[in-house]
């Protein structure tokens, strides 16, 4: 059962900076391509970023881009989420997660199969 965690989160001022990382355990010769959403109550999951397996190509939201960078570790199976200029509506539950479908062009990973339990992001004014 192929398992995705993440760590990384916690609180931090307004301006400052997080990084989210993930790990996952796919057998590497059907790797899926990877993403992170987020999720505040009361709001459906947002598609924040998302990564291609070749050539590694991002796409980002827009609320995110210019201010969050996705990348990936092939070797350790590790995808991390750089999040800098943080702002208090970045304040989510960020999951990562996992798919056969792509990135979409807006930043959304499409149809995920797997999902991480998710860690708590709060940024204060």
């Amino acid at each position: 059962q192929a398992q995705l965690v993440e760590s990384g989160g916690g609180s931090v001022q307004a301006g400052g900076s997080l990084r989210l990382s993930c790990e996952s355990s796919f057998n590497r010769n059907r790797r899926p391509v990877m993403g992170w959403f987020r999720q505040t109550s009361g709001t459906e999951r947002e598609g924040v970023a998302c990564i291609s397996i070749y050539p590694g190509r991002a796409y980002y939201a827009d609320s995110v881009r210019g201010r969050f960078t996705i990348s990936q570790d092939d070797a350790r199976g590790t995808v991390y989420l750089n999040m800098n200029a943080l702002k208090p509506e970045d304040t989510a539950i960020y999951y990562c997660a996992a798919g056969y479908s792509g990135c979409s062009y807006d930043g959304p990973l499409l149809s995920p199969d797997y999902w991480g339990q998710g860690t708590q992001v709060t940024i204060s004014s």
